[in-house]
This record gives structure tokens, C-alpha cells and sequence, in this order.
């Protein structure tokens, strides 16, 4: 595509088209397609650190599968501004995703985790929990598996030990991260009351905006993640905010 014979880039690239190679009309594969950039999207912008967001991914722009456009002045790597209607609702999606970042500290941590009790904080759990499906607490053997597909992580809003740049205590909301990297759904149990009595669902990435079927679920519960998708879920903090 570039003009070089291949020879501007690296053979060893972890692509998957969805099982249609360019653009289709296939709708299973465009859902699929659509599902993958909103995985893909959440999964960054819910991951502590700095997100490094190429322009135009939050508008599904794929350079036509050109991974190394440095050379196309052209159709190939310019952003096309008519929108349309996957295009908007992709946008709406990261928009949704950067305000909740923006909105929770917990989301952002300026240090690291401890993933363990921080006693000076005051709080009976860890500031973050490796869950697997069952709601039982990750080993070192699970995660040595090669055949999981599923986790799921507990962020602890009010386990948050740094303060904020002028020395306050930060506290937040808590989260539950669900993420199921199968071809079939799962079923996750959520954890007991001791995490929290009550979640309720912020995002679904199975839907094509993102936006959960059903809002509140209880405290040991199952919840279906669909197939290659994630749900974000939060409660309430117990100190206040």
C-alpha cells in the first residue's frame, strides 16, 4: 500500500479483521467491528496512566487497515468529518468514557496500587482486587492460565492513599471492571456486600452506544457479559465525597 513491497514495516502484526478482509456489508462482522473499537476504547480510557489516543480512533477511523501511513497524503490517513451514524455514536461513546475518567480519581491514580488493605486509609479492603468469574480473589496459579478469557477488578474509591495536589484527602466512587475476551458470553457472580450491596451498570460495550440494558444489579448476583465485551459498574463511596 505504501509503495515499498512491504518492506516499511513489521511482518509480525496481531490484526484480525472479524472475519472480512476490508470493507463489508456483512452486519455480523460490522457489530463485531463496532464492538472491538468500543472494547478497545474502554479498555484504554479505563486503564490508570496517561490514555495515548491517536487522532480520529474515537471516530473509527482505520486508514483502511494501513498501520504505517506515513507516506499517504491522501483518502488513507486524512479524517473524514461527514460522520455518519456509527461514526457519531463511537464519538458519543468516548466522550461518555473521558468525562467518567475525568469525573473519577479512582480511574486516574496519580501512584500506584498497594493491592492490599491500606490500614491508614481506614478501609477493611484493598484498594484493588483480581476477581475471577466466581467472585473468588485471583491466586498467583490463575493467573498462569492459559486458557482464561475472563477477569474482573475492583477498584477501591475510598482506599485512595495519596492526596490530591493540595494535601486533601481524595476519595471516590467504586468501580467493578468486567472484561470477557471470549467468543461466548460469561457469567460473572458479583462479589458479596462486603464490596458493596448494590452496583449499578455504566457501561456495556456489547451495545452499539455503550449503554447497559439493565441499571442496578445486587450484591452477589449473576451478571451475563456478553461475548468480547466488557461492563463497568460503580457504587456509591461509604465515607462520602
Amino acid at each position: 500500500a505504501n509503495g515499498e513491497d512491504n518492506r516499511d514495516g513489521e511482518s509480525h502484526n496481531r490484526s484480525w479483521n472479524c472475519g472480512a478482509e476490508g470493507e463489508t456489508k456483512d452486519p455480523a462482522v460490522r457489530e463485531l467491528r463496532g464492538r472491538q473499537q468500543r472494547n478497545f476504547l474502554a479498555t484504554l480510557l479505563l486503564s490508570q496512566g496517561i490514555p495515548m489516543l491517536c487522532h480520529g480512533d474515537e471516530l473509527g477511523r482505520t486508514q483502511r487497515g494501513n498501520n504505517n501511513a506515513y507516506c499517504q497524503d491522501n483518502e488513507i490517513s486524512w479524517i473524514d468529518w461527514r460522520l455518519g451514524g456509527e461514526q457519531r455514536a463511537l464519538l458519543d461513546f468516548a466522550r461518555r468514557l473521558i468525562a467518567l475518567r475525568a469525573d473519577h480519581p479512582v480511574l486516574r491514580r496519580r501512584r500506584f496500587f498497594h493491592g492490599e488493605t491500606l490500614t491508614h486509609a481506614d478501609q477493611p479492603l484493598p484498594d484493588l482486587v483480581w476477581l475471577l468469574p466466581d467472585a473468588r480473589e485471583m491466586t498467583d496459579d490463575d493467573w498462569q492460565r492459559s486458557d482464561a478469557h475472563t477477569v474482573g477488578v475492583f477498584l477501591n474509591g475510598d482506599a485512595i492513599a495519596e492526596p490530591d495536589p493540595r494535601g486533601r484527602p481524595v476519595v471516590d466512587d467504586s468501580f467493578l471492571l468486567l472484561l470477557n475476551s471470549h467468543w461466548e458470553p460469561a457469567d460473572f457472580r458479583l462479589p458479596d456486600a462486603g464490596y458493596g450491596e448494590r452496583w449499578t451498570a455504566l457501561v456495556d460495550t456489547a451495545d452499539p452506544d455503550g449503554v447497559p440494558d439493565e441499571a442496578e444489579h445486587k450484591a452477589g448476583t449473576r451478571l451475563t457479559v456478553e461475548q468480547r465485551s466488557l461492563v463497568l459498574l460503580s457504587r456509591p463511596s461509604r465515607t462520602g465525597r
